[in-house]
């Protein structure tokens, strides 16, 4: 809520309640404590001024080529959030996709879903639809399926499936549980595959389905839940 409110970032708001300088109604807060929008806070004494409650937000956007994943770009690059100029509450991009890539992105401002949906141990798949040259042999195939270094850190077990193959060309489907940066481009680059293209389809149970390319559209209900039921914070 500190942070919210934009006193300051949420791990020196942290630090702030460690140190004893933040209360909640009169009272020391710690780590973990709860507050609503009507509850007094105050800093050294100071009260802050809480932001107003918001609506929470849940769009999907099909990311075309050419867009950076951030809020803004010091090197004056075209931005995801250019495409959500439409929107009326304040989101931001759940996780990422790399300049050159594109399709399914989620956006929220519900911190505590965004975090769920990232969390290395919610285990949450998602399916790329990738394009490879030149061509894929079997021993590629199982490296990429039982896992490859990259980093120094072998990659968790994924589902690789061939879907065309062309001369010096190969489509194949790519579903990983982890989301390590720029992990797909790293696995094939690791096993002697140039990525000629790479588009997100499927987060979970969310699909990207026929969502044109720089649209979104507001999850629905029943996309929301699966959602959340495919991270354990069904509500």
């Amino acid at each position: 809520m500190i942070a919210d409110s934009g006193v300051c970032s949420r791990r020196a708001a942290e630090q702030l309640i460690l140190q004893g300088r933040v209360k909640l109604n009169g009272h020391p807060v710690k780590l973990g404590d709860k507050c609503g929008f009507k509850d007094l806070i105050t800093i050294d004494g100071e009260r802050i001024a809480l932001p107003k409650k918001k609506n929470l937000t849940y769009i999907m956007l099909n990311k075309p080529r050419g867009y950076v994943t951030t809020v803004s770009d010091e090197l004056d690059r075209r931005c995801v959030m250019d495409l959500l100029e439409d929107v009326d509450e304040r989101v931001y991009p759940v996780g990422r996709l790399d300049r050159n890539s594109e399709g399914l992105l989620l956006f929220t401002n519900d911190g505590e879903f965004a975090n769920s949906i990232m969390h290395p141990s919610r285990h949450v798949s998602k399916t790329y639809r990738v394009t490879v040259r030149p061509d894929i042999n079997d021993e590629q195939l199982v490296a990429l399926s039982e896992g490859v270094v990259i980093d120094g850190k072998k990659t968790l077990p994924a589902t690789v499936v061939v879907k065309d193959k062309e001369p010096g060309r190969v489509v194949m489907l790519i579903t990983i549980k982890e989301g390590r940066n720029r992990q797909i481009r790293k696995m094939c680059e690791a096993v002697g595959l140039e990525v000629a293209r790479l588009r997100r389809i499927s987060i979970g149970p969310l699909k990207l389905g026929m969502l044109k390319p720089g649209r979104w559209r507001e999850l629905t209900a029943d996309e929301l839940r699966a959602l959340r039921t495919a991270i354990g914070k069904e509500k």
